[in-house]
């Protein structure tokens, strides 16, 4: 198995050509996690919590099959887990790792969450400060490590921040 490489982005530009040079190295939407906050997702991506908007092909067909199957996947309704203090917006396999830490997840906020789900603390808490300001945190399970090393250059030449390889 390959390695998590996560990284940090503060613009839709950067996340979106990072989701497109992921895709075309052999990944699906399936295989990328995105946290953001309800009020980013509003904000960066004019989807409203809520509703199908991502569904449908204006999305799709404005920023491509592939982005739009993630964003669709982020606009969903079941994709919502509102946690105390910020409303969190979660697609891709770490969903099911944070559904999984249980009340433990619920009770302490997105902090508790991310280590439930098995971030280290003290990178569980620069992730839910960028968060807070508006980042959006991607994550890829390498299927290699050179995959792993590609995606960590990548999230880098695009301006990612707090870009780590575990």
């Amino acid at each position: 198995m390959g390695k998590l490489v996560t990284g940090v982005f503060k613009s839709r530009a950067a996340f979106e050509e990072a989701i497109e040079h992921v895709i075309s190295m052999g990944y699906t939407p399936e295989d990328v996690s995105v946290l953001m906050s309800d009020e980013t997702r509003t904000k960066e991506f004019g989807i409203e919590p809520g509703t199908k908007a991502a569904a449908g092909a204006g999305i799709g067909g404005a920023v491509g099959a592939t982005l739009g199957a993630v964003l669709a996947a982020i606009a969903a309704a079941g994709a919502s887990i509102v946690l105390p203090g910020l409303g969190l917006v979660i697609a891709g396999p770490v969903a099911a790792a944070i559904a999984g830490a249980g009340a433990g997840g619920v009770t302490g906020g997105l902090l508790g969450a991310l280590v439930g789900a098995g971030v280290p603390e003290y990178r569980a808490k620069a992730y839910e400060k960028a968060l807070r300001e508006g980042g959006v945190l991607v994550g890829v399970e390498a299927k290699s490590d050179e995959d792993a090393i590609k995606i960590e250059d990548l999230f880098e030449d695009v301006g990612a921040e707090q870009v780590n390889r575990e």
